[in-house]
């Protein structure tokens, strides 16, 4: 294979390498050799994170980033920093590094540690991949490596709800695979080609074949929106949940349903182009789903007391206010289309932290259990909530950012039923998010063994954080996680601000605090607002 490379594309090859080498070098390791684990995992993140802060400054400087090698016939294979890929690859980047060490704390005990960092290092890979990729085919090479990567993550434990989860999971991401590389082929054969960037080309075509583009349209989509967690497609999230919590928030903020997302606006901006494919009557329909889903995720929220699954509603729901501002032509919803990239991974990570610390360390999974938390560790709790009201959109957390400008754009469009479904889905999130939050805050604690249900065990099945200790994973009903209940419920005040494995609260820490610090600061240079903003505009000059 020839391989073509233009200026600077060292950065490219070394941002997937950083974390295929670590994957390489981790799985031979066994696994009582964890400090060696640890300091490759750490040491790929860190410098992963370098490669990012020096690609960004670089791309403001004009340099050109690109790494191009033949594949088929008029194919290339290319990797390429633009500025929507580099937003995205920096996202990975930081929050692959905190779940790395989150990770190396929540999993400090155990079998199959080495195939799982492994994997977990090869699904960031695939990850970086997606973001960089500079065509269609690139793009669709990674997402299914991003599919067989992350399915040993999910039936890491090896129970039967972790392989049933697993199952579920393959059905769905295959067969979305599987439609997405219908598209892309029908799309290659129609155009000649699947470059993003080249819009001009889809243009001509589509002067003679607007139907059959619509109908490559509608299968990219589709095969994207299982990832998306769009409605309909959604079924996997709720159940991929089976995993351990540092999956869960692999999955849920950097890579698995992002990377539907991030190639949902992908397809509408660099691959057809915002005005044909609006030209095309796509954009409106789709701007419905995304409505449709964002409520109907809020509403299945309000359903689940289990907490990691009330989680995953939100997100199907949250992920949508992606592909709702991208479907809206102004330069408003695009920005907060882009910055939710950011704001909805850090928001939904902190949340799936707190969620496994509690789990991992106190055998609590349910919402039902949070009562008096806040008192017993007021820093991770306080994570916890500042997460949530991000969530809800209370200013000035990021998520407020983030609805702003989906509803000052929508207003500028003339989309005024956007703004409907936006303060419907505000209602919706505050009432998932506020009574946990109160029961925390001002809950009397419960008593795990003797609460009306009959305890943990009787109340239905425990969260697989919960209920491994002494197997794959630490923590649960059966062993550390209900000593450590057993300690935090006594009445013992010393313990009442012990918060626990730094390894696992200083990651919800920094992505916690981050919530509100990105939002009070929205307006500064380099902020996530800021840089969606720079990119919209560009998109938004190419409008007619």
């Amino acid at each position: 294979m020839r391989a073509i490379l233009s200026e600077g594309p060292f950065l490219p090859l070394a941002l997937v390498a950083t974390s295929l080498i670590p994957a390489l070098l981790i799985f031979p390791l066994p696994d009582r050799a964890e400090r060696a684990r640890r300091t490759i995992n750490l040491a790929g993140a860190a410098v992963k994170v370098v490669l990012v802060i020096v690609l960004a400054i670089g791309l403001q400087a004009g340099q050109v980033y690109e790494a191009r090698a033949s594949f088929l016939p008029g194919i290339d294979l290319v990797l390429r920093a633009d500025p929507i890929p580099v937003l995205f690859v920096f996202l990975s980047a930081l929050l692959w590094f905190t779940t790395t060490v989150y990770a190396v704390g929540y999993l400090d005990s155990g079998t199959h540690r080495s195939r799982f960092f492994g994997f977990f290092s090869l699904c960031v890979t695939a990850t970086i991949g997606i973001a960089l990729a500079g065509n269609l085919v690139t793009f669709l090479i990674f997402y299914e490596l991003l599919t067989v990567t992350t399915y040993p993550l999910v039936v890491h434990s090896g129970d039967e709800r972790a392989r049933a989860a697993g199952r579920t999971y393959l059905r769905y991401t295959i067969t979305g695979g599987a439609v997405l590389l219908l598209g892309t082929v029908w799309l290659q054969a129609v155009a000649g080609t699947t470059a993003f960037g080249e819009t001009e080309i889809l243009r001509a075509v589509a002067i003679e074949q607007p139907g059959v583009l619509q109908a490559i349209f509608v299968l990219l989509i589709a095969g994207l929106g299982v990832k998306a967690a769009l409605i309909g497609l959604h079924g996997w999230l709720p159940q991929a949940m089976a995993a351990p919590a540092p999956v869960s928030a692999l999955l849920h903020a950097v890579a698995v349903v992002k990377a539907g997302a991030y190639g949902v606006v992908r397809v509408i901006h660099d691959l057809y182009g915002a005005p044909l494919a609006e030209a095309l009557d796509l954009l409106t329909p789709l701007a419905i789903v995304a409505a449709a889903t964002i409520v109907y995720g809020s509403a299945r929220a309000l359903a689940q007391d289990d907490l990691k699954r009330r989680l995953a509603y939100s997100t199907v729901s949250q992920l949508s206010y992606i592909v709702l501002g991208a479907s809206i032509l102004s330069l408003a919803s695009i920005t907060g289309a882009l910055a939710h990239l950011v704001h909805q991974g850090i928001q939904k990570v902190t949340l799936f932290y707190v969620a496994g610390i509690l789990a991992h360390d106190l055998g609590i999974t349910r919402v039902s259990e949070l009562g008096g938390l806040g008192r017993q560790r007021p820093v991770t709790m306080a994570m916890f909530s500042l997460a949530a009201l991000g969530m809800i959109g209370v200013p000035p957390t990021v998520g407020f950012m983030t609805k702003w400008e989906l509803g000052t754009g929508a207003a500028d469009a003339g989309s005024t039923w956007v703004i409907a479904v936006l303060v419907v889905s505000t209602a919706l999130n505050a009432a998932y998010f506020l009574p946990p939050v109160a029961r925390v805050w001002f809950g009397a604690p419960v008593d795990l063994d003797t609460d009306a249900e009959g305890g943990a065990e009787a109340a239905g099945p425990i969260d697989r954080d919960a209920a491994t200790a002494g197997r794959d994973e630490p923590g649960g009903a059966s062993g550390r996680g209900q000593r450590a209940t057993e300690v935090a419920r006594a009445p013992d005040q010393r313990l009442w601000h012990r918060e626990g494995d730094p390894w696992l609260v200083l990651p919800a820490v920094f992505t916690g605090s981050s919530v509100l610090i990105l939002g009070v600061f929205a307006g500064a240079p380099l902020s996530p607002i800021d840089w969606a903003r720079d990119i919209a505009i560009v998109l938004v000059d190419a409008l007619p």
